[in-house]
This record gives structure tokens, sequence and C-alpha cells, in this order.
């Protein structure tokens, strides 16, 4: 009965991988609508290195990384779930209001240098190298240093 749990589950995992294809190189008109909008909107003249598709057996990611550094991961949808801002500020729009308002009354000459949100928490890391995560309420639940 182990042999064949265990053959099964090989099979499974060996299925898995075969359905699951590599990053593939991708043109930016093939990101979703929703990405290549938030493309537009919030990066208008930044130049784009490359963007690749990521497709797993159940999901699919995109990452766009732009000529100065900064790197964006979108979910299948196209909707962001990471901006990394390698060498200058996340830009103001993409900051909730309530983070950034937290921001400017504990941190006032800090920037805003990476984002994260995952549908559970909003990690933040700024220029002052603290990291802070806030619940989807907008509640500080943690800072690291």
């Amino acid at each position: 009965m182990k042999k064949v749990i265990s053959v099964v589950a090989v099979l499974l995992l060996a299925l898995g991988v075969a359905c699951a294809r590599a990053d593939r190189p991708i043109k930016v008109s093939e990101l979703p609508t929703t990405a290549q909008s938030f493309l537009k909107t919030h990066f208008p003249n930044a130049k784009i290195s490359f963007a690749k598709e990521d497709d797993e057996f159940l999901y699919k990611e995109y990452e766009v990384l732009l000529a100065d550094g900064t790197k964006i991961e979108f979910d299948g949808k196209g909707e962001w779930e990471n901006v990394d801002c390698k060498y200058g500020a996340v830009p103001d729009a993409i900051v909730p209001l309530q983070i950034k308002d937290y921001i400017k009354a504990n941190y006032q000459d800090a920037k805003v240098l990476q984002i994260d949100r995952d549908g559970r928490y909003y990690e933040v890391s700024l220029s002052n190298h603290l990291d802070l995560t806030f619940d989807m309420k907008f509640n500080l639940v943690d800072i690291d240093d």
C-alpha cells in the first residue's frame, strides 16, 4: 500500500512539473490589461527592460523590470502584488492613504521603497531601513528593522 501511495505521489508531482511552463519572456502587450493600465498610469515614462509570464500549474504571475531597476509583480489578473523601486520611491498613488498618513506622522523623512500586498497584509519597506506590516484594515501589526 505504501508503494502505491508513493507511486501516485510521484506521478502527480511529475504531472504538475510537466504541465507547468517555465518563465517565458512576453511583450508588454501580452500582459493583462489591468497590468498594462497600471504601468501607463504609475510609470508613464518608464522604459521597460523586459516582461515575463510565469505560468504554473494552477496560476499565472507576471513580472516587469523597468530600466531604472524597478521590479513590479502582478497576479494572473494583472493586479499588482509587489512594487520594488530599487533607486527611488514608490509612486504615492500606489500606497494606500492610511499607510501614507501613518508614515508621515511617524517617519516624516522616510520614503516608501517597496510595497507588497497579498490579500492579508501590506508590507512596506522604508528608506530608513524599517519594514512595516499592516493588516487589510491598515492597522500596524509589525515593525522590523
